[in-house]
């Protein structure tokens, strides 16, 4: 049975349409959640982060892919720890919800992990219209 040692949330949208915020740069990460668990305990081994999320864009008349990448550190090319790439076609019009569950099992253990959520598109008119959300618990044998 796994001890629990810390949980983070970062709700960047609470609400479907409340922000709009563009993809400006094909093939680019941008960010759009980020936690920082605590994780140094003396006791703790085996450890696990449980990660999920969701995030909401508004995609082009096109068939399009968007990619979420989850890396432990601050920047893309930090050690990635989960990627997918979700691919849309000509006939969607409205929003489209992405969610994701991803693990980092027996990440280092140091004072904090820290985890980033970056979505990209290969085509611009990709809007994020939220609601967005990213958060993880970190367990322990």
């Amino acid at each position: 049975m796994g001890t629990f040692i810390d949980a983070r949330t970062s709700q960047n949208a609470s609400y479907a349409n409340s922000i709009a915020v563009p993809i400006l740069v094909v093939n680019t990460p941008q960010l759009f959640g980020q936690i920082g668990l605590v994780s140094q305990d003396e006791l703790a081994t085996n450890l696990r982060v449980l990660l999920k999320g969701t995030i909401s864009l508004q995609l082009p008349l096109a068939l399009l892919g968007i990619t979420i990448t989850i890396v432990r550190g601050t920047l893309p090319t930090d050690p990635v720890v989960y990627t997918a790439t979700s691919t849309f076609n000509l006939s969607v019009l409205a929003p489209q919800v992405i969610t994701f569950s991803a693990d980092d099992f027996n990440p280092p253990v140091t004072p904090q992990l820290t985890y980033t959520a970056f979505v990209s598109s290969n085509l611009l008119g990709t809007i994020r219209v939220g609601p967005e959300s990213f958060d993880g618990i970190l367990v322990s044998d």
